[in-house]
């Protein structure tokens, strides 16, 4: 068995710009202000990142709608 191979998720530990950007879908850019703004907490993170897709899906809508 590989002993460097370890499961377990360290939720205690921020995430890194490229993975959580690429976890959500994000910009560099956009992931690194959420991470700015919400880190440690993975879960608050998580939220913004979800929140703020959101926001930007609705944004799309409204001005596909002009």
């Amino acid at each position: 068995m590989n002993e460097d191979y370890d499961l377990a998720i360290d939720h205690d530990k921020p995430y890194e710009i490229a993975a959580f950007a690429k976890k959500h879908g994000l910009t560099l850019r956009a992931a690194e202000l959420i991470l700015f703004a919400y880190s440690p907490s993975r879960a608050a993170c998580d939220t913004a990142a979800t929140a703020f897709l959101t926001a930007v899906a609705a944004q799309a809508k409204r001005q596909s709608a002009r």
